[in-house]
């Protein structure tokens, strides 16, 4: 059990890496695209019709595979204040259903995006020759929603953020012997 979960984990940062180089080369890629737009204005008096629409196809791509990124690394939004109101023992719970909600909004993702991405018929015209299936930005709904799962592996530690260095999450894990002896 301990070694599928290590190879879950290192799994996990393999896609966090490759996720990190998708978004990096979307960005790239959507600000290329624009600054071909600007130079040709800028050198012709025209505007490439196609090249702003284009760059923002990579919108969807960006933001919902960088809050996989976010999710990795603990960046997400988080109620610190809160979870450092809490006693102890409520901080454990806390966690908990903090991971059972991303869990659940991980597995709405794959489930409502996955019917999102089945049901895009419709093209998007970038320009009268160029047009790009809906399927290339709603993959990306659900495509997100598995990594967000894959990165679940690694439970508490996606969450101790929320206290700092002294973890309360680890310490409510471990069970505090100051409450216990007192």
């Amino acid at each position: 059990m301990n070694s599928a979960l290590n190879r879950l984990r290192t799994l996990s940062d393999g896609v966090n890496q490759a996720v990190t180089i998708v978004c990096i080369a979307c960005i790239l890629g959507m600000l290329a695209i624009s600054f071909i737009g600007f130079l040709y204005t800028l050198f012709t008096d025209q505007a490439l019709s196609w090249t702003y629409s284009l760059a923002r196809l990579f919108l969807p791509w960006i933001g919902l595979l960088s809050s996989t990124v976010a999710l990795r690394s603990g960046e997400h939004v988080a109620m610190t204040l809160l979870m450092r109101a809490l006693p102890k023992s409520l901080v454990r719970v806390a966690a908990i259903a903090c991971l059972i909600i991303l869990a659940g909004f991980a597995l709405a993702l794959i489930w409502y995006g996955w019917e999102f991405f089945s049901n895009a018929r419709q093209s998007y015209m970038v320009s009268a020759h160029i047009q790009i299936s809906y399927k290339w930005t709603t993959i990306a709904v659900p495509l997100t929603g598995a990594i967000m799962l894959i990165h679940l592996c690694h439970g508490f530690t996606l969450l101790e953020h929320f206290t700092g260095h002294e973890t309360a999450i680890e310490e409510a894990l471990a069970g505090d012997s100051r409450e216990t002896t007192s």
